[in-house]
């Protein structure tokens, strides 16, 4: 049985990092379904084919709704969904790498610490 010491502090700041996460990877999967012109820029920088990105999109929309379920109350969701976008912007930052575009690493690296840290506070909560 999980001991509920600390429970009080966690919750608020897994609530907080979390909804920051599922409005970022809903904002940015509609920047992706929309092919927004940075959006459009970046994938053809990194070397990203167009026709992954509606895919990518549907990645970061599912990531969201997961986050969005574990935060409502199914935690087994949220935690998936938040290991699943921690993988996906792992990726996100290799293909940076991969193709030396270093100026813009900051985005993939911020979604990467939300998912992350929504990851880790829902494990721990």
């Amino acid at each position: 049985m999980r001991s509920t010491e600390g429970r009080g502090i966690c919750f608020p700041a897994y609530a907080i990092i979390t909804v920051i996460a599922i409005l970022a990877n809903a904002g940015i999967a509609i920047a992706d379904f929309l092919n927004a012109k940075f959006v459009l820029a970046n994938s053809t920088e990194v070397g990203l084919p167009r026709t992954w990105l509606p895919w990518l999109a549907a990645l970061k929309a599912a990531g969201a709704a997961g986050l969005l379920l574990g935060l409502m109350g199914v935690p087994v969701i949220g935690v998936a969904a938040a290991a699943g976008l921690v993988l996906f912007y792992i990726g996100a930052i290799a293909a940076h790498l991969r193709a030396r575009v270093y100026h813009n690493i900051a985005f993939p690296g911020g979604y990467l610490a939300l998912a992350a840290g929504s990851l880790v506070l829902a494990v721990a909560r």
